[in-house]
Parts: C-alpha cells; sequence; structure tokens
C-alpha cells in the first residue's frame, strides 16, 4: 500500500474503500496523533475498523525493522512494501529540544567521497509520503519534535517534488504544524535546485554542505562541484539569499590533513563575503572503508583559530549518535529494493 501521508481525501477515499469521504479525514488526524493501527482508530466505525485491519492492519506504508539508541539519538530503519530501507534519525540538544533528520532519497546518486550514503549509489526517490512517515515514526517515539532537518540519505533538491510536498504536509495546520522556518533543507550544492527553492519562495532554512572553498579540492571530493563549481554555487546562494533575507549555514566537514589548513581558512572567507552565513564546523565522523581521517584536537583549534582572526561566523558541531552510526555521513542501508 501507499503512503496515506500527502493525499486528498478523495484519494484516501478510494484507496481504502471508504463509504463516507470525512473518514478519510479521521484517518489522517489519527496518523498525526501517532495511532497508526487501523483497529486503534475508535473513532471509525467498527466494521470499518475491522475490515482495514483484516486487510492491511497498519494505515502505514513503512515499518519500523531495527531501532538503536545512543548518545540521546535514537536511529529508525524503515522498509517499504518493495524492500525499500531508509534510515532516520531522532536527535536532542539535551535541553528538551528534539529534531528529525529525515531521508530524501534510498541512497544517494551525489558520490560524495566523505558519505557512506554516497557509496549505495541512488536506489530510488522516496514519495513525499514515506518522507513524512519518517517524521510520524519519529514523533510516536514520545517525545515533540519542534524542528525538521532533510540531512538523511539523499540529496532532497534531487527529489525536489516530493521533499516541497512533504514540507508542505509537514506544515499543515491540521496536521504536523510545523513552523517553514524550523525546516531546514541540506544540500551538497545542487545549483538548479537551489534557484527553484529560491522561485518557490518558501521560507525554510537552506544548509550547504561546503566541505571545501577550493575549487579543485571539492572537486574531487564533491563531483557535485565539477558540474557546479563555487563561482555559480555563490551566485546561488546569493539569489537565495536576496529573496530569503536570511541566515545561511555552511556545513563544513573537517576531513584531516584536507581542508583545514591556513589557506583553507583563507579561501573560506573569501567565499563567505557577500553572504550572510553561519559556518557550521562537523569534525569528520569515521567511516573506516571511506579512507579519510578525522581531525585531530589540534588541528580543529588551529582552524577555529584562523577562522576568529578572519571574523568569520562559525559554531563547531559534535555529531550525536556516532555510536549508531546515525551521525551526519554516517547512513546507509543494504537496501532489497532495485532502482
Amino acid at each position: 500500500m501507499e503512503s496515506l501521508f500527502c493525499l486528498k481525501n478523495e484519494d484516501i477515499v478510494r484507496i481504502l474503500a471508504l463509504d463516507k469521504p470525512f473518514q478519510a479525514k479521521i484517518i489522517h488526524q489519527n496518523l498525526v496523533k501517532g495511532v497508526f493501527d487501523f483497529s486503534q482508530m475508535t473513532s471509525l466505525p467498527k466494521a470499518l475498523r475491522e475490515r482495514l485491519s483484516e486487510k492491511q492492519g497498519s494505515a502505514l506504508s513503512g515499518k519500523i525493522i531495527r531501532k538503536e539508541t545512543a548518545d540521546s539519538a535514537v536511529k529508525l530503519a524503515v522498509e517499504f512494501p518493495d524492500g525499500a530501507i531508509i534510515e532516520c534519525v531522532r536527535l536532542s540538544d539535551g535541553e528538551g529540544r528534539y529534531t528529525a533528520c529525515l531521508s530524501s532519497q534510498v541512497g544517494c546518486a551525489m558520490g560524495c567521497a566523505f558519505c557512506k550514503t554516497g557509496t549505495m549509489g541512488l536506489v530510488r526517490n522516496l514519495t513525499a509520503g514515506e518522507i513524512v512517515e519518517q517524521f510520524a515514526l519519529l514523533s510516536s517515539l514520545g517525545e515533540r519534535i519542534s524542528h525538521i532537518v532533510f540531512m538523511g540519505m539523499g540529496e532532497a533538491l534531487q527529489n525536489f517534488t516530493a521533499a516541497m510536498d512533504a514540507i508542505k504536509e509537514l506544515h499543515r495546520e491540521d496536521g504536523f504544524g510545523i513552523s517553514y522556518r524550523k525546516m531546514t533543507i541540506s544540500t551538497c550544492g545542487l545549483v538548479p535546485g537551489i534557484k527553484k527553492l529560491t522561485e518557490l519562495d518558501i521560507p525554510v532554512r537552506l544548509a550547504v554542505s561546503l566541505v571545501s572553498s577550493d575549487d579543485e579540492t571539492r572537486s574531487r571530493i564533491m563531483r557535485i562541484n565539477r558540474a557546479y563549481p563555487l563561482k555559480e554555487l555563490k551566485s546561488a546562494l546569493i539569489s537565495f539569499q536576496r529573496h530569503q533575507d536570511r541566515r545561511l549555514t555552511l556545513e563544513y566537514c573537517m576531513l584531516g590533513g584536507i581542508n583545514t589548513s591556513h589557506d583553507s581558512a583563507a579561501s573560506l572567507a573569501e567565499f563567505c563575503k557577500g553572504l550572510d552565513v553561519l559556518v557550521n564546523l562537523i569534525p569528520w565522523n569515521p567511516v573506516p572503508e571511506l579512507g579519510f581521517d578525522a581531525p585531530e584536537e589540534g588541528e580543529i583549534r588551529m582552524f577555529e583559530n584562523d577562522l576568529k582572526k578572519l571574523r568569520i561566523n562559525y559554531t563547531i558541531r559534535r555529531s550525536k549518535g556516532q555510536g549508531i552510526s546515525g551521525a551526519c555521513g554516517q547512513l546507509a542501508t543494504e537496501s532489497k529494493a532495485r532502482g
């Protein structure tokens, strides 16, 4: 069964062969509340509950096949009917704020050399409903989630329509009601997608995985830079910021001995000129088979000092979830689905 999220009421009526249109709204309300089993939707007639339960049991298309917890993070592996498996993560800031990290694709076609998801290749895009189901499942764990980041598996801007439909569904006042301003889309620098997002003019936050401000280095570790080099990327970001008038985040994964030199800091400062940005320093989370090294503490401090001298706004993020391979760049599954 396809996901019931992101469908019109009449489509839910048709798929479930409902007697009355308002029953579709009742089912949607139950899903938002975390009631996924038809038998527990007591606001529906008993006969209908029994028929739907006998036919398929759960109102969700995906099912949790694995749950792991560490460092106040919870990672779920979710399998869909075609055998596609994705991972999503609930993160805590330790002060009562919870964030859902959602996947937009099964695997990823971008092939960034430091990211484990890229080793899967692209299996398939997720539907908008499958993206929203991740949020519903993470919300059902018991804590109210206030923020969403599209930083899981896949490049959200490559699956643009589904990602935007999911965002609109998550924002619905009669649904989860998440503010657009509390949602962040992360991209490796897919310039056409950034331009489409600019034209759409939805006030979501934008984070760009920059990693290097040197074209030669960035092209070596991020294939996207060969198609859309830094000059084109910066031009797209300037245009986006003119429309949104909001600070951008540059995600800077620190790779030991590769992008932490004095020259790296200087080129990063040059890229930041003309942009209102916060640089988010992320020490690389180890994935042994990828062949990189995490930066040494002294290396991190030296790079921080360089950024301070250059007056770059930055923060350093110690990723949660390393113990369950749920941190930035560590998500990957052995999907049974065929792309």
